[in-house]
């Protein structure tokens, strides 16, 4: 049976007023008038009955995943005591499954992504699925470039290994993290280069196998977690493997390592709305290519973005390239340039007593 997994422990700390501590970007309405989370959800559903899909996050977020989504409970949560990045939270989810049903296939998302259209993604997961049910194998979904890009990990296509339904299935060749400016530029022009979108397809006895080869130690500690699933000393348990776990991603951990990974190229728009100048892709401009979103009125200014969260009016006279944001009792002012330094600011917030109510 094929699970949705959907990891939602990210803090969206680029996205910041709008994004706080409690209340972070997947938690937000960006790209329409639903929550990225449910966007994501509501995504799969035509594949993923909802009494399939587990929603990995902190402690903290269970009630917000659950909120207003009538047909979400705290059944399809599973909660990280701390964040240790996302090899323990997939980890997390596979041994669970695995208990409930040991051919379990795990579809693993991200609940912070824009793709369209969702049809062509279905019908990738679908065929990928098949593949994940028949063969030991971990798939991991390459995006088609769009542009040369520094802010995203890149797959070399190696060559092709199967034909599953419309879906050509690739080896990997190799991975590359994100890379500077030229090198960006030249994975975007050889065709060669995908885009880690951070999507993954396989069965939970699979990736527990990688994680035994790639990372034992974690999975000694997986493996006794296990026998405590569904008795009271489950959380205690949880809490215990957390706190001897390392934070590492699961491509880092097992994908660069293993060597049974497989790819595709999926042509979709697909964009993790990384930073405010994300917005400017996907959001209607005006006749000065400004986007607006709230209350704004703008003279004689270019190429911003306004997002007022409030009640209150945005007005800006004589300005171009910038970020203007406003949430509750804070404005960012930013330069497009700079707009993916919030995270450094948010350090200075956080040494001051005084702003690290800010946070």
């Amino acid at each position: 049976m094929i699970y949705g997994v959907i990891m939602a422990g990210g803090k969206g700390e680029r996205f910041w007023p709008l994004s706080r501590a409690n209340k972070p970007k997947q938690f937000l309405r960006l790209t329409s008038d639903k929550t990225m989370l449910e966007e994501t959800i509501e995504r799969v559903r035509p594949l993923i009955p909802v009494e399939n899909i587990r929603i990995v996050a902190g402690e903290s977020m269970a009630e917000h995943c659950v909120n207003g989504v009538e047909y979400l409970g705290r059944q399809h949560i599973l909660t990280e005591p701390i964040g240790r990045n996302t090899c323990l939270a997939v980890a997390l989810a596979a041994v669970h499954l695995q208990k409930a049903d040991p051919d379990a296939v795990m579809v693993v998302l991200s609940a912070d992504h824009l793709i369209r259209p969702a049809e062509k993604l279905l019908r990738i997961l679908r065929d990928l699925s098949a593949v994940a049910a028949s063969e030991e194998k971990l798939v991991t979904i390459g995006i088609v470039p769009t542009r040369p890009d520094t802010a995203y990990g890149y797959i070399k296509l190696g060559e092709s290994y199967c034909t599953e339904g419309e879906t050509v299935v690739y080896q990997v060749s190799q991975f590359a993290e994100k890379p500077k400016a030229t090198v960006a530029q030249e994975y975007y022009y050889t065709r060669q280069w995908l885009w880690n979108a951070g999507m993954f397809v396989w069965s939970a006895r699979a990736i527990l196998n990688a994680i035994a080869v790639c990372q034992p130690v974690l999975h000694e500690h997986l493996m006794q977690y296990a026998k405590t699933v569904g008795t009271p000393k489950e959380l205690n348990a949880r809490k215990e493997l957390y706190d001897k776990a390392t934070s590492i991603s699961i491509d880092y951990a097992v994908l660069e390592k293993a060597d049974n990974v497989l790819t595709v190229k999926a042509e979709i728009v697909w964009d993790d709305i990384g930073s405010w100048n994300a917005l400017e892709r996907y959001k209607e401009k005006d006749n000065d290519n400004n986007v607006l979103i709230g209350q704004a009125l703008m003279l004689d200014s270019f190429e911003t973005t306004v997002y007022n969260d409030t009640s209150d009016l945005i007005a800006c006279i004589g300005i171009s390239d910038l970020v203007v944001v406003r949430s509750e009792d804070i404005t960012l002012v930013a330069h497009k340039t700079k707009a993916t330094q919030v995270k450094e600011l948010l350090v200075k917030l956080a040494e001051n007593e005084k702003t690290k109510k800010y946070l």
